[in-house]
């Protein structure tokens, strides 16, 4: 008989060599006489003939996890395995250049802890199994370089039974046992891990009663249910997901050349090394690898000035004058256009409607403290943009290997970021780090001849035919009836964030083309991080001291979809299926609020470098899209914003003004009941409010949220708790709109000079993916300026599709 998992990990199909296919949600059956040698009526497989009793132990076989193959792999992994393809490894390159060592494994109690970024004695143990060099000792850690750590303290099957021991899955895709055998194929998205069972004995029973209810976990993480083996009678056998040893895992580069001159014993067990996809990999040094300011420098061809008689946006542009750039907007995507440009030799001016950081931070202190709200300097606005008051994450879906990605990260070191992001598998700065670094930033574009206005809003657009030629800017904290001034330019980049909701309005008054974007909304939850410790550590939690201990403190990463159709509204929404997932995980953090009205209330994460709160945030949202808005009669292009205003408004009304924030107890919400008086603490400074938090959004939507935290919780049992406490509202996820782009000049589709960019443009989410995107278009608008000439994909790797979001 054979049980496999298709689809959402949740459909079931039996089969057997002589019946069809069964498919079934639930897996229940039974087995009696079992020791007879013919078929049994209802499932007809052959038993063995034995005597009828249990064998004294039970081995246990489960599938392993499928390998990506065809079209599943990442790019990545094709161009690796065409480049393995194209140079067979012999003697002579496997003692040339560079070994990288993936996946090596040290347990937490031998690894000196999460801020040791060298290489320790353990670390030389694990790659000394890999070469098999019998003396561990003996190989000088000068030869390797630690390029990635992370930490993994991932839930998964283990044993624990008197007559059992845990057994990795393996290829025969079998499970053995009490003189069946059931084949288990595990089909999941996220992971897989080790089957374990608890005390059994024999049963006087001769019947078998079998459950199994498969597994479905987040990032390995978590697990929905238990899968059990239980005879009719009173013993049991059960499968549960239990903690594995946490490790440290390393990827470790080999550098051969130095290894052996070093110990040059080693040369029998190198030469011998065979590339391994995933663990082994001979890297092909191809590529200059350094900080943005290097690439330009070592691999760029600059002119100095237009060629004469040039034309330039429609204009025509003096030999001995550089083309004039406006960048709108210093957050990752705009200083980082910013930076591109002005090292290849354009006079930039940034403008920022915000403040400076150390300005910025007064007005955030200001409204945390007294309710001083500034429009234009607060969570959102100001330098580093809204990502600056943040957790300061550098996770991004481009790809940590990305080499635009690594450009970023290199950027952000020279500046003052700790070397360790190039590093962490997980790296994040935290809002202490990045203020310094943002000035740095700043006062190194003041050298290279940026002007940089603080203060300043733009609220036109010049326009001339089909170019942009300028922009029409005031002082953003002066009164309505300040005067605006123009200031003419070759070239805009418009680099705002997901909230200068006025700026999307005045390109809608240019007709350029703003197109709705999918996003999601929802609420952010808070736990103790205690709990969440507890949770995902179990017994190593005590390590985690504030953000001091040797592993770092734990965080989750958990999705799901929520199925629809059966649940019934009063409009005319089709029943869909919805993403719900968890977003901006706040580790050690607190809960911020990001209005930039007085009148809307919208909330956020943030966390400082050490992660020391003793709360975690993060926000639990569903997606939403065009069907959404129409529900509600918003249409047009914002419709998006119109949908965020309406919930922002709808919170303000619930916490009863003055920037308090409506709140409600988990267990109370999935029950739909108000919270008691006394609600669980939390870090949100302004202020808190009892309120039913089911009556802020569409019925369709608080009901996918419910199901969610129900389904979060079987991941992550604990998560559903007394102490947990849900704030509203989180809608400013992503940016509701788009800019359209075009593909070849990374220019507006309606005008030729503009080249929106960022979060804001819809085309990033994240401090990385939005520096990356405007690190892109600051070499595609110098090439159209004439101001580059060297090709940068052989150095950045290719451009991502200007029209697919990044994050």
């Amino acid at each position: 008989m054979s049980c496999t998992l298709i689809g959402d990990c949740k459909t079931i199909i039996l089969s057997t060599p002589t019946m069809p296919p069964i498919i079934s949600h639930t897996l229940t059956f039974s087995f009696t006489n079992l020791s007879s040698s013919t078929s049994h009526s209802k499932f007809p497989f052959q038993t063995p003939k034995q005597s009828r009793k249990f064998p004294l132990s039970i081995h246990i076989k489960c599938a392993r996890k499928a390998k990506r193959t065809g079209k599943l792999r990442y790019p990545s992994e094709k161009k690796k395995l065409k480049l393995q393809k194209q140079t067979p490894t012999d003697v002579t390159t496997s003692l040339e250049g560079v070994w990288r060592l993936s996946r090596l494994g040290v347990s937490v109690h031998d690894d000196p802890g999460k801020d040791f970024w060298g290489v320790s004695e353990a670390l030389l143990s694990e790659i000394a199994k890999v070469l098999e060099f019998p003396v561990a000792s003996m190989l000088p850690a000068d030869a390797f370089t630690v390029v990635r750590k992370s930490f993994d303290a991932r839930k998964a099957y283990s044993c624990s039974s008197r007559s059992i021991t845990g057994l990795p899955f393996n290829s025969s895709g079998a499970f053995e046992g009490f003189g069946l055998m059931v084949s288990v194929g595990l089909s999941s998205r996220f992971g897989f891990g080790f089957i374990s069972c608890k005390d059994w004995s024999k049963s006087s029973d001769e019947s078998l009663f079998i459950t199994m209810d498969f597994p479905f976990f987040s990032d390995g993480v978590g697990i929905l249910g238990t899968f059990d083996m239980a005879t009719s009678g009173s013993d049991s056998m059960a499968l549960k997901m239990v903690q594995k040893e946490p490790k440290f895992v390393y990827t470790v580069d080999m550098d051969v050349e130095k290894l052996l001159r070093l110990e040059p014993r080693t040369w029998e067990f190198v030469s011998e090394l065979e590339p391994k996809f995933g663990f082994i990999e001979l890297l092909h040094q191809n590529s200059f690898s350094g900080d943005l300011m290097s690439v330009i420098k070592n691999h760029g061809k600059i002119n100095e000035t237009t060629s004469s008689g040039e034309v330039v946006n429609g204009s025509h542009v003096s030999p001995t004058r550089k083309p004039k750039v406006v960048v709108v907007g210093s957050g990752p995507s705009g200083l980082f256009a910013s930076l591109v440009l002005a090292e290849v030799g354009a006079d930039v001016t940034l403008i920022e409607r915000g403040q400076a950081v150390e300005q910025r931070g007064r007005d955030i202190g200001a409204l945390v403290v007294r309710r001083m709200l500034q429009l234009e300097s607060n969570f959102c606005f100001g330098e580093g943009g809204a990502g600056t008051w943040s957790d300061g994450k550098l996770v991004t879906r481009i790809g940590r290997n990305n080499s635009s990605v690594l450009t970023v990260l290199k950027t952000l070191v020279h500046f003052g970021a700790p070397s360790s992001i190039l590093v962490d598998g997980k790296p994040h700065l935290g809002t202490d780090r990045l203020i310094p670094l943002l000035r740095n930033f700043r006062h190194y574009l003041q050298e290279l001849g940026v002007t940089i206005k603080f203060g300043t809003r733009v609220d036109d657009l010049l326009v001339k035919g089909e170019h942009v030629v300028g922009v029409k800017i005031s002082d953003s904290r002066g009164s309505s009836g300040s005067s605006c001034q123009k200031m003419g330019s070759d070239a805009v980049v418009l680099a705002v964030g997901h909230s200068a909701r006025d700026t999307y309005q005045m390109l809608l008054s240019h007709n350029v083309d703003v197109v709705r974007k999918d996003f999601a909304v929802g609420l952010r939850i808070e736990h103790p991080q205690e709990l969440i410790n507890n949770i995902q550590y179990s017994g190593l939690a005590s390590e985690v001291r504030s953000g001091r201990g040797k592993v770092p403190v734990a965080d989750y990463q958990i999705a799901d979809y929520v199925n629809l159709k059966d649940v019934k509204t009063s409009s005319d929404l089709e029943p869909i299926s919805r993403s719900c997932y968890s977003f901006c995980m706040c580790p050690g953090g607190q809960v911020v609020l990001t209005s930039t009205d007085p009148s809307e209330l919208c909330i956020n994460g943030m966390s400082f470098s050490r992660r020391s709160s003793r709360w975690a945030n993060a926000a639990l949202v569903v997606n939403v899209s065009s069907k959404d808005f129409d529900a509600l009669n918003f249409n047009g292009p914002l419709a998006g914003v119109q949908f965020q205003k309406t919930l922002e408004q709808r919170a303000a009304i619930m916490g009863g003004g003055n920037f308090v924030v409506p709140v409600q107890a988990v267990p109370d919400f999935l029950e739909n009941r108000l919270s008691a008086s006394s609600t669980p603490s939390s870090s949100y400074r302004l202020g808190v409010k009892s309120a039913n938090l089911h009556e802020l959004f569409p019925f369709h939507i608080t009901e996918a949220l419910q199901r969610a935290i129900s389904m979060f919780d079987k991941e992550l049992p604990g998560f559903v708790s007394d102490q947990a406490l849900l704030h509203g509202v989180e809608t400013r996820t992503s940016s509701p709109i788009q800019i359209t782009r075009r593909g070849d000049t990374w220019e507006s589709t309606s005008f030729k000079g503009l080249y929106p960019v960022g979060e804001g443009a819809g085309y990033a989410g994240g401090i990385v993916s939005a520096a990356v995107d405007g690190m892109q278009a600051g070499f595609a608008a110098a090439q159209n300026l004439g101001l580059w000439n060297g090709r940068i994909e052989p150095v950045l790797g290719k451009a991502q599709n200007v029209g697919v979001v990044k994050y």
